[in-house]
């Protein structure tokens, strides 16, 4: 995967490893992408041209590759793709959507100072990973998720986000790691290990452990390691560090108002470990509101069985379940199968399949929003919203979001459907590659 990636990234010459271009390059269960944004931001804010590479994205596939916050234009999709869809046909590479959507971040990024990279699912085996000399690797969390990729315990899955450590080159871990396992491939790549301060709960949070505190000082202390790293080290003001960590990307927590009356939460909550931070941080933020109303969807390689129950012991208002239009989403047979209590209790819409090629058809989302609006309107609830990244962006216009989204270009451009579905360009059965963000690894 690594030898498709660096094929195609110096082929179509667009990103050799510049040697001034520093390169901060992040793995983890949970954080990295709030971690990455953190990161990138301080050092724009500190007048450097700086490329940001995350997964998955929200409303607009171009959210994936920025420049100084600035998402790559559709055109620029349109010039670039095409030469890397050339190489990859003319030298037979069975490139990924992921590897795809790496290749062309490079070439967007090839006159950046700095570069972050957010790894899509692991690290030794992703497409990230071909930076040879990155100026630091971050790991942010380890946690049981893609057990049937990465392993089913800690350990496995903590060395495979260790493969993305280089030879002599710092690594940077958060507190909730397996540190026997990262320190161990550190020590072998003769790099050094560093620790984040262990402090994230502060006495505002009700005693339970504040994330986005975790994530802010671990990409703080990156920040002040690359400041200070070597002669040629960047040069960070405070301003721009402080301004930069406080930065949160949408659907973390994220809080908005609809009609002047309903509160309403996005969460990209979609795993166990990141569900019981967000009902602690509700429990904590929202401490006198008993009434809470779900809008629920997942992907169908996560513990189903787990994260229901989990809702379900918060005695919820109500429960309104969707499915994205995504060949990995759960479908919501999958999800009553699991919570048969749901069947009777919960809201949904079984939503139409399209027999030929799987493809769920939209709207189920959006009729559940309007529902659950209406129902926490008239019974004066708070409404959450969480779960997979890919209902977020149907949720979003369903919610009146004004935000930039893809237009049949970048349907034209990939040559398959693409709207709502993050990449929905077939069902390949060969999925399985390690270098995933919530997302299908069709090949071309």
């Amino acid at each position: 995967m690594g030898l498709r990636i660096t094929f195609i990234r110096d082929h179509t010459n667009q990103n050799k490893h510049q040697p001034n271009m520093k390169v901060i390059h992040i793995a983890g269960t949970n954080g990295k992408g709030s971690v990455a944004l953190k990161i990138a931001k301080a050092f724009e804010l500190s007048n450097y041209r700086t490329g940001l590479f995350v997964s998955p994205h929200i409303s607009s596939f171009r959210e994936r590759i920025q420049v100084n916050s600035n998402i790559i234009s559709e055109e620029e999709v349109a010039q670039k793709l095409p030469i890397i869809y050339k190489l990859c046909e003319e030298q037979n590479i069975p490139a990924t959507f992921f590897e795809l959507t790496a290749a062309l971040a490079f070439a967007f990024f090839a006159d950046c100072d700095v570069v972050v990279l957010e790894t899509g699912l692991g690290g030794r085996l992703d497409a990230t990973n071909v930076v040879e000399s990155p100026e630091l690797c971050v790991i942010t969390s380890i946690g049981l998720e893609h057990t049937r990729i990465l392993g089913d315990t800690i350990e496995l899955i903590a060395g495979e986000k260790a493969g993305i450590i280089k030879k002599n080159c710092p690594v940077l871990v958060g507190p909730n790691v397996p540190h026997n396992v990262i320190r161990s491939v550190a020590d072998k790549m003769q790099s050094d290990y560093y620790v984040t301060d262990t402090r994230t709960a502060n006495e505002n949070c009700g005693g339970f452990v504040d994330y986005d505190i975790e994530n802010s000082r671990i990409a703080e202390t990156a920040l002040r390691m690359v400041s200070s790293s070597s002669n040629d080290a960047l040069a960070l003001s405070e301003d721009a560090i402080q301004e930069g960590i406080s930065i949160r990307p949408p659907c973390r927590f994220e809080e908005t108002v609809v009609d002047d009356t309903v509160h309403v939460i996005l969460d990209v909550a979609h795993n166990p470990p990141a569900l019981q931070y967000l009902l602690a941080k509700l429990r904590a933020d929202y401490p006198s509101q008993k009434n809470i109303r779900f809008v629920l969807g997942f992907s169908s390689d996560k513990d189903l069985a787990n994260c229901t129950r989990q809702i379900l012991n918060e005695k919820p208002s109500g429960i309104h379940l969707v499915q994205a239009s995504h060949s990995r989403a759960a479908s919501i047979e999958d999800i009553l199968e699991v919570a048969p209590e749901l069947k009777t209790f919960a809201h949904y819409d079984i939503p139409r399949r399209h027999e030929n090629d799987g493809y769920v058809e939209n709207g189920n989302i959006t009729t559940q929003v309007e529902a659950a609006l209406a129902l926490a309107k008239e019974n004066n609830e708070l409404l959450v919203v969480c779960g997979s990244a890919f209902i977020m962006s149907e949720v979003r216009e369903a919610l009146g979001y004004d935000e930039p989204r893809d237009t049949q270009l970048i349907s034209q451009v990939f040559g398959r459907q693409f709207k709502h579905g993050q990449e929905h360009f077939g069902n390949d059965a060969d999925s399985s590659c390690s270098n995933s963000s919530e997302e299908n690894e069709t090949k071309i």
